[in-house]
C-alpha cells in the first residue's frame, strides 16, 4: 500500500470528518471547528498515525468531546 504525501492525508482526513459533521448537524462555528480539527489531525500526524479513516474517526470524537465541554462550561 503506497503512502499518501503527508497534505493529502490531511486534507484527505480533515475533509472526512467535516462531512460527517456537517451531516450530523454538529458544526458551530466553522473557523474553531476548522482549526480544531486540523489541529487534533496534525497531533495524530506527528504521532505516527497514517490512516485517512483512524485520523477522520478521531478527529470527530475529539471535536465532540471538544463541544460538549464547551457547552457544559
Amino acid at each position: 500500500m503506497t503512502e499518501l504525501p503527508l497534505n493529502f492525508l490531511i486534507e484527505d482526513s480533515l475533509q472526512i470528518a467535516w462531512n460527517y459533521l456537517e451531516r450530523a448537524g454538529e458544526l458551530e462555528e466553522p473557523e474553531i471547528a476548522s482549526k480544531f480539527l486540523i489541529d487534533a489531525i496534525e497531533l495524530m500526524i506527528r504521532q505516527g498515525v497514517r490512516s485517512r479513516l483512524l485520523l477522520s474517526n478521531r478527529a470527530i470524537t475529539a471535536y465532540q468531546r471538544f463541544k460538549q465541554e464547551r457547552q457544559a462550561a
